[in-house]
Formats: structure tokens, C-alpha cells, sequence
């Protein structure tokens, strides 16, 4: 009979942590703790394979599921001395989500299952307190109906408020027991009323309930939206973990909290949290209440009057750091735990590896490696190479000046500026039109996921460093400044006040999620630094890696990046991108409309001096490593001018009429220019382009050598070819162009010649392109363009459907189609070398800077990947992770 159902509780579990995949995280993690013998409210996990099957089964169970649930219901009776559903001494449950990933908020969660009208006052016999009893029923027929019955929570929300108006009460806090029980009567109402049907009183139907609706939150709208930022597979399903409530709303003696084992926006190692006394879990995250520090420092840091934990409860607090302490040891990572305490009792009810920045990852990493914790390898793995995206963004510069109107807490680290937005939608459509955008809300939650990813940052009003705002931002990488209690927001008017400042929508603001600045205006940022931890984490991992990594760059600044953030040469200069200077441009034009060959070679003779320049400086910068530049590759036509008011003005400064130039547009103009008159193609009908570029190469680098003393040793890429004549006749051209250069100067320059494999058979035919080119560089780009037939530039109309259907698991255009893309690579690697045993192999198109698809390209014996200058640092990451087999298992938990 196959198990659905994993117990755990009273220091012992079915389940270990190493059961991710079918407990969840949350499940495997309860299981572990229990079986560490800390203290752990009993419970049971409901695998992600149930949820599998719910899926496949028209949102049936299986057979067997009932009998197993039922009796693990009786195992947390035994343990805890109550029974679900009894009026004289209830068993009350939580249900929560648990999928192998952390998805925080995106699905749901039902607390207080058992409550009833009978239940509810063997509660206030029990507590001695019948106004927590009834805030607790209260509570639960509000989670209850919101997250299964579907009645939304705004009606609740306002019968509590029109209840308060009616009664002169201005705090939940100043409702009596009484007064909760008449809105519980109001609740019932205003349910039968939207539902149809009144709540449900009897305990399994509550429980199934909520379990078919944690079940169905897997494919709530916000939980997809997660998935696809963070390409966590459909198909993982969630885990439901039904566990005995304990109260943390019982008194002063009780609380509940949300802490850290290490600062997770810093790294510092120092225990870092919120608690609140008698409250219970939700009010902690959700910003309702302002919570208290869990240490004394911290609390004298915040400046904050209320007492922390380690004053107010000291005796558990003493226990606390003990279990953190040992958690943090047994998983030897940051943690991030969830506790109450009831009446003076700690119960631990969750810990899982903590969300960080990459800052705190990278001083985690290394400070656990020197205390002997973890070694340097494992230290590089658990850095997530696309986080370093954090730290390769700029923040304020400390001398700039700046208008602060507020400040709040420093939720989430960077800086951003842009126009004011009060919800995601504005988000989203200033995205779009291009634009920045600052998401201003009173308080997030799941729902503004996706105007959290469309934003450059987060401003709250409400929440502590734990909010949804807070854990959200961290784990995107974006700013957050939260809780800035001196902001009001009229979101409906679109103003932003403080104080005597009156900001509105569309208005620009600048946040610091590192000092919780709020600024007006743009304000100047400081561009990042390789340094300190960052730099230790670089060197571990250039020692693991086997991959170089290079850098896409084709001016001085670009190149001096790349050096900065560790390139080891330039992967792909694109001349193209040289050409859009104003006088450039001209001599441009001009070789374009040119008649002849003469007046071509005019044209190019004025462009010669700036490729010259151009590439002598490159050669320079990159002093010693290797620099691949790629011939003229796109259509001509891209370069000629398209509005009237441009033509005539290039038809004036040429010396033609603009009819000239429209009748030369309209010959270049191609239906499928992708495919048309570019690469090669250009060099085979105009040889004359491809001998000033080389001759332009090789004088570039006799200048070089000249200067530096040191002879550069440029790689000249051919693109677009198809068949090896076409590499031939062009390569013929280059050797030439060496040989008049070297007979002028005196100079020999080491040079080789090589193609991009761009199209399909070019990879097929590898064997025979490689007996003639002495490198090959994978055009990424355009072989999944053609590979697939799938235009990059038309395809965000589809794909997107493609991916929330499950044809595709990602873009192929951000990471390599392995199967298809990814088997042309390996043929053309495969012949290629069988050709020519030293051929150099490396990548050059978007996926160069990829983490995933550099694992593939590792995999695969490419010599090195090129990318961007911004995501070397990731690249050089993600090549020493493929090297020694990818990210440390359960880092994300």
C-alpha cells in the first residue's frame, strides 16, 4: 500500500530532512527537528504526490488517504491528551502548504481547525479567557471562509470596522469577549449571505476543506507567477502539513515570532528577528502590529522602547538561541525559523534556509568556511550565481546630495529611482512603455507579486524587516525601504505625503534599502565594486572552475567592466555596434549608397581610422588575453535612415536626393532580413568591407604592440556561414590584408580565423567548417532562432503561453534548449574536434551569461562562454558550480 501520510512529533518522524521532494520543505524540516528531539507541536505531512494525484484525478484523493489521515489524527490525540472534535478538551489544527521550494505567501494557510460553536467554549475553559477564545473562532471563520469558502475579506474587514464606529471602539485590542461574539454572529450572517450556505461546524468537513484548498492554491495566480521568477516546476506539486495549534496569543507570558540565525541582509552573524507578545503568527508578517526586537542590540539599534525578547522573556529567550544555535549547526546554514510560545512553553514550527541577499550569502559563505563550518567548495556552491545580479547594481554615492523626506527600515539592500506607482498594474505598465517605476503601498501582499517584479523598488508604510515586502524583495533582489510610519499614502488621489512634502503619482523617488532613506528626486548612484567577500567567493571559484569566462564588449568602458568584474578576454566584439557615431555613421551611409566599388572603398577609407582606433584600445585594455572580433554582420538597410525629416537631412549631407535614398532603402529592404543579406554574405559580395575591417585589425594591434609592448593576438570571427566555401573566401581576404600589413609594418601579428555556428548546418556540418576555421563560437542567439523557427523578436507574443501551458519549461532564448539547441552543440563539438583536435570552442550569445545553461555548456567541453561585463562574475560562479556538479543540495528549502 503506498504511504500518503508521514507522522512527526514527540521526538520522533517518519520523514528526514532529506525527503524534500516528497514531504516539502516545511514537512521535511518539521520531520528533521522532531527527530532532533526539539520541541515540535505533533503533526502530520501529506505528500506532494497526493497533490500529483489530486491534479491527475479530477481534485479526487486516493483510496487509501482517509484511513491514513484518520489515523495519524490519532497519533496527535495520544500525543497531546486532546481529541478534534471533542467539546470538553478539543484538538485544534493548523493546515499549511509545503512545497520542495520556498514560495512564501503564495499559498495558503488555515489556522484554529476544530473551532466550532461547542468547541469555541471548551477553549475559553481551557485558556481562562474567553476573549481570546472568541478572537480565535473569529479568526478562523475569517481565514476559513477567505481561503475555502471564498468570501473575500473585505467583508469582514468592514463589519469589524462598522462595528467599532458603532461602539465608539477604536482598536481590535478594545473588543471584549462579548463583543467578539457578536461579530461571530455577524460573520455567520454575512457567509450564508455571499456562500449560500452557512459555515461548516463539524471538524473533518473543516479539515478536508482546507486541505483541497492548500491543495488548490498550487495553481493560484500568485503562486504561478512565483514558479515562473523562479522557474520552480509545475510539476513539483505542494506537501499539506496538518499540525496541533499552540497558541501564542494566550497572555503575557505567551508570543510568537519570525527570527534568523544570521543577519540575512547582512550576513553579520547575529541572531535577527521580530516577535510579538500574545499575538499569533500571521500578525508578525502581515505589518498589523509593529513588532519587537528578539535581542537587546538590536533593539537599542532600532532605537525602539518596547522590550525585546531577551528581556521580556528571558528564560525562553536563553532557550531559543540554544535551538538556533544547534539548527544552524546541524544544517550548517543560515536559518530562518518560525516560533510561538505558549504560556512560557517554545515550540519550534518551522525552519528552512533562510532567503538572503547575495551581500549576506557571500559573508555567510565565507565566514562559515573559516570557522570550519563548511569547506571553500561548499561555500562557492551555495552562492546562487544570478543573485550576484544584487551586487553588480549601483547604490547611492555617498557625496551625492539628497532631499530625504523619511525613513523607514532598511528591509532590503541597493538603491533605485523612478515615478511613483500605487499598484502593481502601474507597475506592469510603465514597464512596458519603458519606464521606472517605485511600488508605494500602505503594505504588500502576494497579490502585488507581479508589480514587485516590474518595479525597481519597494516603499511601505507598514510592515517590519520579516514582511511580505521585506522577504519579497530580498529574494528578487530588489530595494525595499518598509515600515515608514511617517508616510500617508491616498492611493486613490495618487499622493504620497510626509510631512509638509507632497509627493503624487508619476512623481520621481529615490529608496535606499540599505539605510532606509527615502529621497525626492533621482538621486546619483555609485557603481559597484569586486571586493571583500565578494572577491574571496571569485577566487574560491576560479579555482574550481574549468570554464573561462569572457566578456561581449565593443567599447573602452564595456572592456574596462569586463576586466574589472574578472573577463579573461573578449568574446565577441561586435563591430556593427561601432559604427552609430555621428561621422561614422556618415561614412556609413555613404559606403551604402555608394555606386561602385570605388565609391565604396571611399567611403570605408574614412572608416578605417576609427575601427583602427577602436580596436587598438580594446587590444590594450585586454593587455595579454585573447579578443574575438566579428566581421560586419547585420543588413545594410539597418543603417540607412526611415523617418523624412532623416532622410533629407543624410540626403543633404550625401549630396543625393532623398528619393536616392528611399529607392536604396527599398532594393536593400528584405521580407526576412534575419535570413537575408547579412554576415558572410556581405563580405563574399562587398569584399572590400571585410579588408578594411582586417586591415583595420592588424594596424590596431601593431599600434597596440607598440605601446604596451606586448603583441595582442586577435581571433577574427566570420559570421553566419553556412557552407565552408563561404568561410574560405573570406578568410582568403583576411590572410591577405596580414600579409600587406605585416609587408607595411614590419610587424607579424598572430592571428586566427574562425566562424560563428549560427545555423543549423553549420552544426552539421562542423567536421568540414572546422578543417578551415581554427575557432568556433556558438551564436546562441540565432542557432535556437533557427533551430526552433522561432523569430526572438516576434516571440513574446506566444512563448508566454507556451510556458504557463507547460510546452516549454522555459525561454529558450534565456536558457539553452538542451534537447534541440543543445544536441546541434554537441554535434558541431563533437565533429568539430574530430576535425581539428585544438580547436578553440567557446559561446558568445545570451545564454553565455546563463547560469543553467552554463552547467550544460560545461557539460558539453566548451573551452569558454562569453557574456555580458556586468554578469561575469555570475558566469565565473556558475562555471566553478558545473565543475564540481552544480548547487549544494537543500540550500533552498
Amino acid at each position: 500500500m503506498t504511504k500518503w501520510v508521514y507522522t512527526f512529533g514527540d521526538g520522533t518522524a517518519e520523514g528526514s530532512s532529506q525527503m524534500h521532494a516528497l514531504l516539502g520543505g516545511k514537512g521535511a524540516n518539521l520531520a528533521e527537528m522532531a527527530n532532533l528531539g526539539l520541541p515540535v507541536p505533533p503533526g502530520f505531512t501529506i505528500t506532494t504526490d497526493v497533490c500529483a494525484y489530486f491534479y491527475a484525478n479530477a481534485k479526487t484523493y486516493p483510496a487509501e488517504l482517509k484511513p491514513q489521515i484518520d489515523a495519524a489524527l490519532k497519533q496527535i490525540e495520544t500525543i497531546t491528551g486532546r481529541t478534534f472534535g471533542d467539546a470538553q478538551r478539543p484538538l485544534l489544527v493548523s493546515v499549511r502548504s509545503g512545497s520542495r521550494a520556498s514560495m512564501p505567501g503564495m499559498m495558503d494557510t488555515v489556522l484554529n481547525i476544530g473551532l466550532n460553536d461547542a468547541t469555541v467554549e471548551a477553549l475559553v475553559k481551557d485558556a481562562g479567557d474567553a476573549r481570546f477564545a472568541y478572537d480565535s473562532y473569529r479568526r478562523f471563520i475569517q481565514m476559513y471562509s477567505s481561503v475555502v469558502l471564498g468570501v473575500a475579506h473585505h467583508h469582514f474587514e468592514e463589519a469589524i470596522e462598522i462595528f467599532k464606529e458603532d461602539n465608539s471602539l477604536n482598536l481590535d485590542t478594545d473588543l471584549s469577549a462579548a463583543d467578539w461574539q457578536k461579530i461571530i454572529s455577524i460573520f455567520k450572517t454575512k457567509i450564508a449571505e455571499v456562500h449560500g450556505s452557512p459555515f461548516p461546524q463539524e471538524p473533518q468537513a473543516q479539515l478536508w476543506g482546507a486541505i483541497a484548498a492548500v491543495f488548490g492554491s498550487w495553481h493560484n495566480p500568485r503562486a504561478k507567477i512565483f514558479r515562473q521568477l523562479h522557474n520552480i516546476p509545475e510539476s513539483w506539486g505542494t506537501a499539506v502539513n496538518v499540525q496541533a495549534m499552540v497558541f501564542g496569543n494566550m497572555g503575557d507570558t505567551s508570543a510568537t515570532g519570525v527570527a534568523f540565525t544570521r543577519n540575512p541582509s547582512t550576513g553579520a552573524k547575529e541572531l535577527y528577528g521580530e516577535f510579538l507578545i500574545n499575538a499569533q503568527g500571521e500578525d508578525v508578517v502581515a505589518g498589523v502590529r509593529t513588532p519587537q526586537n528578539i535581542t537587546e542590540a538590536a533593539r537599542i539599534a532600532a532605537g525602539s522602547v518596547q522590550p525585546s525578547m531577551e528581556t521580556a522573556l528571558p528564560d525562553v529567550f536563553d532557550q531559543f538561541v540554544a535551538v538556533a544555535d544547534q539548527l544552524e549547526r546541524h544544517y550548517r546554514d543560515i536559518q530562518d525559523v518560525e516560533f510561538t510560545v505558549e504560556r512560557g512553553k517554545l515550540w519550534m514550527l518551522q525552519t528552512r534556509g533562510a532567503k538572503r541577499t547575495a551581500k549576506a550569502a557571500l559573508r555567510a559563505a565565507v565566514e562559515m568556511a573559516q570557522e570550519g563550518l563548511i569547506s571553500q567548495q561548499e561555500a562557492v556552491l551555495r552562492i546562487e550565481p544570478g543573485s550576484l545580479d544584487q551586487l553588480l547594481h549601483p547604490n547611492v554615492a555617498p557625496e551625492s546630495e539628497r532631499d530625504v523626506i523619511a525613513t523607514g527600515l532598511p528591509a532590503s539592500p541597493g538603491a533605485a529611482s523612478g515615478e511613483i506607482v500605487f499598484n502593481a498594474e502601474e507597475a506592469e505598465q510603465l514597464r512596458s512603455a519603458g519606464r521606472k517605476a517605485i511600488l508605494v503601498r500602505v503594505e504588500t501582499s502576494p497579490e502585488d507579486i507581479h508589480g514587485m517584479h516590474a518595479a525597481q523598488g519597494i516603499l511601505t508604510t507598514r510592515g517590519g524587516m520579516t514582511s511580505h515586502a521585506a522577504v519579497v524583495a530580498r529574494g528578487m533582489g530588489k530595494p525595499c525601504v518598509s515600515g515608514v510610519g511617517a508616510l500617508r499614502i491616498d492611493s486613490e488621489r495618487g499622493i504620497l505625503s510626509a510631512g509638509p512634502v507632497t509627493l503624487k503619482r508619476g512623481d520621481i523617488v529615490t529608496i535606499d534599502g540599505t539605510s532606509g532613506k527615502v529621497m525626492r528626486g533621482a538621486i546619483e548612484m555609485r557603481q559597484p565594486e569586486v571586493s571583500g567577500e565578494f572577491g574571496t567567493i571569485m577566487q574560491w571559484a576560479d579555482k574550481l572552475r574549468r570554464l573561462r569566462v569572457r566578456a561581449n564588449a565593443e567599447t573602452p568602458a564595456d572592456a574596462e567592466a569586463a576586466r574589472r568584474f574578472g573577463a579573461e578576454g573578449i568574446g565577441l566584439c561586435r563591430t556593427e555596434h561601432m559604427f552609430f557615431g555621428a561621422a561614422r555613421i556618415a561614412a556609413v551611409r555613404e559606403m551604402i549608397l555608394a555606386e561602385d566599388e570605388k565609391g565604396r572603398r571611399a567611403a570605408l577609407a574614412k572608416l578605417l581610422p576609427f575601427q583602427r582606433s577602436d580596436f587598438a584600445q580594446l587590444f590594450e585594455i585586454m593587455s595579454g588575453f585573447p579578443v574575438t572580433i566579428r566581421l560586419l554582420d547585420p543588413p545594410l538597410h539597418e543603417f540607412l535612415p526611415h523617418t523624412p525629416e532623416e532622410i533629407a537631412e543624410v540626403a543633404k549631407a550625401a549630396g543625393v536626393t532623398p528619393e536616392h535614398i528611399r529607392h536604396r532603402a527599398e532594393e536593400l529592404q528584405e521580407f526576412n532580413p534575419m535570413l537575408g543579406f547579412r554576415g558572410c554574405r556581405l563580405a563574399i559580395a562587398f569584399p572590400e568591407i571585410a579588408e578594411m575591417q582586417a586591415r583595420a585589425i592588424f594596424e590596431g594591434a601593431v599600434d597596440a604592440k607598440r605601446k604596451t609592448g606586448q603583441a595582442p593576438a586577435p581571433e577574427i570571427m566570420v559570421p553566419l556561414v553556412a557552407i565552408k566555401p563561404e568561410l574560405d573566401v573570406v578568410k582568403a581576404i583576411i590572410d591577405k590584408v596580414a600579409e600587406a600589413v605585416a609587408a607595411e609594418t614590419g610587424e607579424m601579428i598572430a592571428y586566427t580565423v574562425g566562424t560563428m555556428i549560427e545555423l543549423p548546418r553549420a552544426a552539421l556540418k562542423a567536421g568540414e567548417i572546422a578543417e578551415t576555421a581554427e575557432f568556433f563560437s556558438f551564436g546562441t542567439n540565432d542557432l535556437t532562432q533557427t533551430a526552433l523557427g522561432i523569430s526572438r523578436d516576434d516571440a513574446g507574443t506566444f512563448l508566454g503561453i507556451y510556458i504557463s501551458k507547460g510546452l516549454l519549461a522555459r525561454d529558450p532564448f534565456a536558457t539553452i534548449d538542451q534537447q534541440g539547441v543543445g544536441e546541434l552543440v554537441e554535434i558541431a563539438v563533437e565533429r568539430g574536434r574530430k576535425a581539428r583536435p585544438d580547436i578553440k570552442l567557446g559561446i558568445c550569445g545570451e545564454h553565455g551569461g546563463d547560469p543553467a545553461s552554463i552547467g550544460f555548456f560545461e557539460r558539453a567541453g566548451l573551452d569558454y562562454v562569453s557574456c555580458s561585463p556586468f554578469r561575469v562574475p555570475i558566469a565565473r560562479l556558475a562555471a566553478a558550480q558545473a565543475a564540481v556538479g552544480g548547487l549544494a543540495p537543500g540550500e533552498d528549502s
